[in-house]
């Protein structure tokens, strides 16, 4: 089992995320990091050595290695389900980068396997389980700006060929900026809202051909299968609304933008791929006098600040303690389930129901630390 009763870490996946998992991995003391493995062997061997992981291979090194009890899971979208099943075969908890998967039949497949095997199940992200999230949280649960009404959220850019190497997957079935980002927006809105129980979208690709700007690729194009810009609508079930936008289409960088505005406020979230920010709330007006003095007044942020990895923490905590893991499988299923509800409507338009549930989802505690040990 390693130092203690630490819980036994491998990973599959070796590519651009890995670093900064395994950054925060092998800080982390209930966590011991055995094995780093990857398609490509040389990947997995520089990723170990880098992170001061013992030992290196393909993905089966990892599956059978005898002290690893977690997975984390950062392969591309196209096979988290695959790998995922292969580890829960293998006996092994999952801690799966997002989505869950890419289609409903395997995610739900992949639980039902899991429930069946005794393991747990975990999806990113895991920044809505940071200090920024949490905090505004703990803010909205004080009555901070009333009773939450709607969310306005924002994701738009040139797209990611900007800095990724190789970023075709990213515009394939199961990416775009829906299902690469629209995770970290939609989970925050359920962390908030509840669940989600009905959409309606509209999308376009903004060109079917793209290139790879940096790296040894840079210049070689590639197809975009899914919608590049998307606009949705929200309902939940607890009777909350938002509109999002989810764009690489724009020359105009606006990322992270997520507003919720309540009986008695708007509060300023900050942006859900990052584990926390500035948070602030404005109040209503007095007067039309005062719109160009609007005050924001800022909301501290409570918690240790940490990077990804902190999810996959949660999990093993909660295996050893015998508790629920905050970002489940379930939570996965039905963020997936509701982006992929937004795809069907934008192929046949009007509102599309959203099927799963789930139930209202617990708060980290204010004192988590993940450089304490627990186990």
């Amino acid at each position: 089992m390693g130092a203690g009763n630490a819980v036994g870490v491998g990973v599959i996946g070796a590519g651009n995320i890995s670093d900064t998992y395994l950054e925060h991995l092998t800080s982390f003391p209930d966590l011991e990091v055995h094995v780093v493995g990857d398609l490509d062997l040389d990947r997995a061997r520089a990723q170990a050595e880098k992170h001061g992981v013992r030992a290196s291979g393909d993905a089966d090194a990892v599956l059978s290695h005898p002290d690893v009890e977690l997975v984390v899971n950062l392969t591309i979208p196209a096979v988290h389900a695959e790998v995922s099943s292969a580890a829960v075969s293998a006996g092994k908890h999952v801690w799966s980068e997002k989505p869950i998967g890419i289609d409903r039949a395997s995610a739900a497949a992949l639980l039902d396997q899991a429930a069946a095997a005794g393991v747990r199940i975990g999806v990113a992200p895991d920044t809505v389980l940071g200090p920024g999230l949490q905090s505004a949280r703990r803010a909205i649960a004080r009555g901070d700006i009333g009773r939450p009404l709607f969310a306005q959220t924002t994701f738009q850019w040139q797209g990611p060929e900007l800095f990724h190497p190789n970023p075709g997957f990213l515009y394939a079935r199961g990416g775009g900026p829906l299902l690469d980002m629209g995770p970290y927006y939609v989970s925050a809105l359920v962390h908030v809202f509840g669940p989600v129980a009905e959409v309606a979208a509209l999308g376009q690709r903004g060109t079917d051909i793209r290139s790879v700007q940096v790296g040894p690729l840079a210049g070689q194009s590639f197809p975009v299968e899914v919608p590049s810009t998307v606009q949705v609508l929200t309902r939940f079930e607890e009777g909350g609304q938002a509109q999002s936008l989810y764009s690489t289409d724009s020359p105009l960088l606006r990322q992270g933008i997520v507003e919720i505005s309540g009986t008695e406020g708007t509060i300023v979230i900050p942006d859900p791929n990052t584990f926390g920010g500035r948070i602030a709330i404005v109040r209503p007006l007095a007067s039309l006098a005062d719109a160009g003095a609007q005050e924001w007044i800022d909301i501290e942020q409570e918690g240790v600040m940490v990077g990804r990895g902190l999810g996959a923490l949660d999990l093993a905590r909660a295996v050893r303690g015998g508790h629920t893991h905050l970002a489940s499988g379930e939570i996965g299923y039905h963020v997936l389930d509701t982006l992929l509800a937004i795809e069907e409507s934008v192929e046949q338009g009007g509102f599309v129901p959203v099927e799963s549930t789930v139930d209202v989802v617990g708060m980290m505690p204010a004192d988590f630390d993940p450089f304490m040990r627990t186990v």
